[in-house]
């Protein structure tokens, strides 16, 4: 594949917007970590919701899809459709409390919460654990997708996307900060919009497709396209639909998805001007990443099914691919090439856009671990701010040199999606009661850390060399988030709570509805009041069935069936109207 002089000049020219505006923030972001991390604390909630969805749309997401739906079906889209619920959740009970708290990185939080060294510990630790362990799969497997488009696409060897991708984007990356990085998310989200719905529609136009009518009608598509598992077959719906709508969404801990919120979500959150604006930013994530975002990979997907229905034909007509990576998920970027010129160039512009947007983020984010919660915390604590922004660009480059190394590791996105969920499986339950319930401690967390990560590494690495037989992955998790709540809970019961001033000062300060502080702490102060709770449990039910509903809607009326996209569409719409006019009711103060 060749793209033309408009194609390179299209890509020239979003590089160039891109260039000028991490010049024009590079100089503000170097004032001090505030405004390299957190933007100053100033930052609107659209700004910052859509920084949040741009983040999450990278260039291994339409890989995923990709790969679900070759695999499984659209159905198979569940494992990450079920993260909708963790995520309107965080908008309706966490968003304003983190807000509230004042951290400077959701690490801060446990310092906050617990006491004495087991919580400075666990600061430290987690935060490179997250900061540089977790974060580096991540980008590890946001390049990969990298790698397999710039391989389809442009014909490079994964080293040289590697290079180019990651060398690019940490230069921007390393100067712009936080202010950079979201104010460019807004152009790369609209870029990247442009360029999925185009890549669908060019997708339909093939012989071998034949429009929405044909691929809705094609024999080898349509056992493929049912928006629900087949309930007759469980063992195919258990693993897609009931497990992860049953226990994923609040047991594992998920980047962009954590419960209760966490990461580069807390990070917005934190970042935003107050807490109706956290609030906000974060329900707009959840609207336009779950709503509007994912049919185009849909479409996209299932009409590589017509024109690449085998591993084998992406074999021969890719034949300069690296094997080790021909998986499911390169059939996304192997049907770009039909793309006609211009267009395709402006197609490469927004994956790169996608690609840059997520590693930005990750990388802005992990250095904040590294430098605010581990270098500043307990090995340089005087030092001025200036230092402190040297530190995180540093950091930054060497986040990015490791994820590029792991990244010639991987093979497809499927695998990198389950390493994460396995390593989180357990811990979910403590992100979300440790705000309400006070016998939660510092060990808890940190039992429940190494338990999950231990049996991810039993699964992946050492289970079968013993001899045991395959275990499926969503068996796996099961299994980790049973023994993980297990092991953590038990902890918390034979390990003594945060000392009563901390839990006093948190309380104060965060003023947790729910009776699970009444024992311990004086809550006469900072009761919250009455009636928040039931609106922020009818938010939530609203939430998520506004976005499922449009979902439905969406897919049912792509399928040619207006009766059904008509009925899920008023749901949706009723739904939105019952949303908004919860939403000023909606307080715990």
């Amino acid at each position: 594949m060749r793209l033309a002089l408009l194609d390179w000049l299209v890509i020239a020219a979003y590089g160039a917007i891109t260039l000028l505006v991490g010049l024009r923030f590079a100089g503000r972001a170097g004032r001090g970590t505030q405004e390299f991390f957190l933007s100053g604390r100033t930052l609107p909630w659209w700004l910052l919701g859509t920084s949040m969805v741009a983040t999450t749309f990278s260039t291994d997401t339409p890989n995923l899809v990709t790969d679900l739906v070759r695999t499984g079906g659209v159905s198979a889209n569940w494992v990450w459709w079920a993260f909708l619920i963790t995520g309107m959740c965080t908008v309706f009970f966490y968003a304003r409390l983190w807000r509230r708290s004042g951290v400077f990185t959701d690490m801060g939080f446990y310092e906050l919460r617990y006491s004495g060294r087991p919580a400075a510990f666990l600061r430290g630790f987690r935060a490179l654990y997250l900061g540089v362990f977790f974060n580096v799969m991540i980008m590890a497997a946001v390049t990969l997708a990298a790698i397999k488009i710039g391989g389809v696409l442009l014909g490079l060897d994964k080293y040289t996307t590697v290079l180019v991708a990651g060398g690019i984007t940490v230069l921007y990356s390393a100067g712009a900060g936080l202010w950079g990085v979201v104010v460019t998310d807004l152009l790369l989200f609209v870029v990247a919009m442009i360029g999925s719905i185009a890549a669908a529609v060019f997708a339909l136009r093939q012989p071998e497709v034949g429009g929405l009518s044909g691929l809705v009608s094609n024999p080898a598509i349509t056992d493929r396209l049912s928006l629900l598992p087949d309930f007759s077959d469980w063992r195919v719906a258990v693993p897609i639909f009931v497990i992860p709508l049953a226990v994923q969404w609040w047991s594992t801990w998920y980047p962009g998805a954590e419960p209760g919120g966490g990461g580069y979500v807390a990070q917005r959150m934190l970042a935003a001007r107050d807490e109706r604006e956290s609030m906000r930013a974060v329900l707009w994530f959840n609207l336009a990443h779950y709503a509007l975002r994912p049919w185009p990979w849909i479409l996209v997907a299932l009409a590589s099914l017509a024109v690449y229905p085998t591993m084998e034909s992406l074999a021969v007509a890719f034949p300069h691919v690296d094997a080790t990576i021909l998986k499911d998920d390169l059939a996304y970027p192997a049907m770009l090439i039909f793309l006609p010129t211009g267009l395709l160039g402006l197609v490469v512009a927004s994956l790169g856009a996608a690609y840059m947007s997520t590693i930005s983020t990750h990388l802005n984010w992990g250095a904040s671990y590294i430098v605010e919660d581990f270098y500043r915390r307990f090995l340089v604590p005087d030092r001025d701010e200036k230092h402190y922004v040297a530190v995180a660009r540093a950091a930054t480059v060497g986040l990015i040199i490791l994820a590029m190394t792991v990244s010639l590791w991987l093979q497809n996105a499927l695998q990198a999606f389950q390493i994460l969920l396995q390593i989180g499986a357990g811990t979910g339950l403590i992100f979300l009661l440790r705000w309400f319930w006070w016998r939660v401690n510092a060990w808890s967390e940190i039992s429940g850390m190494v338990v999950s990560f231990a049996v991810a590494v039993w699964f992946q690495f050492l289970h079968s060399r013993f001899g045991f037989a395959p275990v499926h992955p969503s068996a796996q998790l099961l299994i980790g988030v049973v023994v993980t709540s297990a092991a953590w809970l038990t902890v918390t019961w034979l390990t003594p709570p945060a000392d009563r001033e901390t839990l006093q000062t948190y309380y104060d300060r965060i003023r947790p509805y729910g009776r699970g502080w009444t024992r311990v702490v004086d809550t006469s102060a900072g009761a919250p009041r009455a009636g928040g709770v039931a609106a922020g449990l009818a938010g939530w039910l609203l939430g998520c069935s506004a976005v499922y509903a449009a979902l439905f809607a969406t897919g049912y009326l792509l399928y040619g069936r207006p009766i059904a996209a008509t009925a899920a569409g008023l749901v949706a719409a009723l739904s939105v109207i019952g949303l908004f006019r919860i939403l000023p009711r909606v307080s715990f103060d």
